[in-house]
């Protein structure tokens, strides 16, 4: 995960917020020598604002809970421009989490849902992503949630990605 949240300094650092410490929102699971890290254990206690300055959870709880303000028009990129998300060419809904709705990650024993704990970007594996413009096919929670909706379909490629809706985004948060 350090390359993941390397990447959120630099886009941080471009847009001029790198002065503080950026971590990429995402859960690996105890298996194969790694440990367990849960994504909202990463990002600290809270408050997150977006690039505009709008908050959009006041603390870990909130941040969890149906009122959290992430939505299409908050869940905005380093230089503050809304991601495209479902009904808009491209689809770019899909945001890269590996975790559970509480923001906590999945057990060993679960089936790999962290593309083999980031270290696979081929054909094997599977990653559980969320929309950020909380919008799915159904209404349900899982569909519109907006860290843990849905496997990727058919491997950790970018192409498999791109399939359901992505582009191997990140949400990344200043670590509070």
């Amino acid at each position: 995960m350090s390359g993941a949240d390397q990447h959120c300094q630099s886009l941080a650092s471009a847009a001029g917020a790198g002065a503080r410490t950026w971590r990429a929102y995402l859960s690996t699971q105890a298996k194969d020598g790694v440990p367990v890290a849960n994504a909202r254990d990463r990002i600290g206690s809270g408050q997150w604002h977006n690039a505009k300055g709008v908050q959009i959870g006041r603390d870990v709880n909130d941040l969890h809970s149906a009122a959290n303000n992430i939505n299409k028009q908050t869940a905005l990129d380093e230089k503050g421009a809304v991601v495209a998300g479902r009904g808009d060419t491209p689809n770019r809904h899909d945001i890269l989490t590996g975790t559970r709705a509480d923001g906590t990650a999945f057990s060993p024993n679960d089936p790999d849902l962290t593309c083999g704990n980031w270290t696979r970007s081929g054909a094997e594996g599977a990653v559980i992503v969320g929309h950020h413009d909380k919008t799915g096919p159904t209404t349900d929670p899982w569909a519109t949630s907006w860290n843990s909706s849905h496997q990727s379909r058919g491997g950790c490629s970018l192409a498999a990605l791109k399939g359901t809706g992505g582009d191997g985004l990140l949400y990344c948060f200043a670590a509070q």
